[in-house]
């Protein structure tokens, strides 16, 4: 349904909104009963409602230059979203949403699609999720059952799909040279018929598949995936960028990560920062289970020449701190996108094959075993984050997954609302463990910080933590 043209911007800014639209929702739900639609819109928390607003002003703000969700929020202030039950359906009703949305008055496909998928993920999963009864929370083969269906919901999970499907992490604030470099990665990609999946934001999460859907035009793949998987902690900081079709919002981190390594075929990590790190320590740490010696996962670290300097870092970190053989779980190259698309399209083929020859499924991942310590959520707080256990004498996997709870807490303290104003209120979280592992990490996070991994390029940086030894 139309929506009434832009006016300016009620703040006097540059940016504009459209007072009042009504839109219809699209694919699977677009056929509710009016008993689910009544469901929908009759249950819910306030708690819920404005996790949904924000959620639904991200991606409706996608492509602004803004990277602080209390900015976003501030300079929309006005917005409102509400469920609207009709006779044929479900509506949702905005008020003061972002111009940027819009085209002649109408809403964008892409970014109507993914207003939906918001409404799909944070509303009507929620209440699965809290109310069916048919989710097992409290246990790990639970948790991954509630993964499942989640992506399934999301229409992800495809069992007559035999293509490769390659996820793409790696920062949103990177540079120009770093941005070009996870494109040209895509295109090769693209170009071998591979899929790819990202965190869906910008920088590195929308290289890869910006240079995959040109490759994917060239080959005449008119069914390519560029699939996006996000969280609410995080969305408003990473919108999802328009060049995702499948956006899946996970209800927190440790659910979004689990989904990366069931779905994947291969990993490529790009520069990025504190959050690349932490994904690539959970990597590590799942692929450090003795359960998971034999499960094939090729893991590719790659960046153009200027980059090298933030592997090295992260590879003399790993070698320290976990060992030589979790090092030996993933390889580096250094400004060859073709030798990088090469061995991960190839090895894409040979971990379907072995998934076959395993009776494991395809498109998920069920033999990989990720611990229950890799499944429940952790909330970033003083107390939490002074608790972690960052001791040398741990199994490899544990401690992996205390760094991995450890970055996670210094993400919040950057780019999540919650971590900011903990962080403001109380001062720098305050992190403890042995002297060496802590020396390490120092020397690691100073090496972010001098790099300029830590912010948006042109933002100066405040640490949110401080090592205690």
């Amino acid at each position: 349904m139309p929506a009434d043209l832009p006016r300016p911007d009620l703040n006097g800014g540059p940016h504009t909104v459209v007072p009042r639209a009504r839109v219809a929702p699209l694919d699977t739900l677009a056929l509710l009963s009016q008993r689910e639609v009544n469901a929908l819109c009759q249950r819910r928390s306030a708690v819920v409602d404005e996790l949904f607003r924000r959620c639904a002003l991200a991606v409706l703000s996608s492509g602004l230059e803004m990277d602080d969700p209390r900015g976003l929020l501030e300079r929309y202030a006005e917005f409102e979203v509400a469920l609207v039950q009709e006779d044929r359906g479900l509506r949702l009703d905005l008020r003061n949403a972002p111009g940027t949305a819009f085209v002649d008055g109408h809403m964008i496909r892409g970014v109507r699609e993914h207003l939906f998928a918001v409404l799909r993920d944070i509303i009507y999963i929620n209440r699965e999720l809290a109310l069916s009864g048919h989710f097992e929370l409290d246990s790990s083969t639970g948790i991954t059952d509630a993964v499942f269906r989640i992506l399934r919901h999301a229409s992800v999970l495809d069992p007559r799909r035999r293509r490769g499907l390659v996820v793409c992490w790696g920062g949103h604030a990177i540079g120009r040279e770093e941005y070009d470099y996870t494109k040209e990665v895509g295109y090769a990609l693209g170009l071998r018929l591979v899929d790819v999946c990202t965190g869906c934001g910008p920088g590195a999460m929308k290289g890869p598949m910006k240079g995959a859907a040109i490759a994917h035009a060239k080959q005449r793949v008119t069914d390519g995936r560029y699939i996006g998987i996000t969280e609410p902690g995080i969305i408003a900081a990473e919108a999802p960028n328009p060049i995702v079709n499948q956006l899946v919002i996970m209800p927190d981190m440790e659910k979004r990560l689990e989904a990366f390594v069931r779905i994947a075929h291969g990993i490529v990590i790009f520069p990025g920062g504190v959050g690349t790190a932490e994904e690539l320590l959970y990597l590590l740490g799942v692929l450090a289970n003795p359960r998971n010696a034999e499960e094939p996962l090729p893991i590719v670290l790659t960046g153009p020449p200027s980059s090298a300097g933030y592997f090295s870092a992260l590879d003399t970190f790993i070698r320290e701190v976990l060992g030589p053989t979790c090092a030996g779980r993933y390889e580096i190259i250094i400004g060859d996108p073709d030798e990088v698309a090469q061995r991960l399209a190839h090895a894409a083929g040979q971990v379907m094959r072995h998934r076959d020859q395993t009776d494991d499924a395809c498109y998920f991942n069920w033999r990989l075993a990720v611990d229950w310590v890799y499944q429940v959520p952790f909330e970033a707080t003083h107390p939490s984050m002074a608790s972690l256990t960052i001791r040398r004498d741990a199994p490899v996997h544990e401690l992996a997954a205390n760094l991995r709870r450890l970055f996670s807490g210094i993400v919040a303290g950057n780019v999540k609302e919650t971590g900011i104003a903990a962080v403001e209120k109380e001062g720098p979280f305050r992190v403890h463990g042995d002297i060496a592992i802590m020396n390490a990490l120092d020397a690691l996070l100073r090496q972010f910080v001098d790099q300029g991994r830590m912010r948006l390029p042109g933002r100066g940086y405040e640490p949110c933590y401080e090592i205690v030894v």
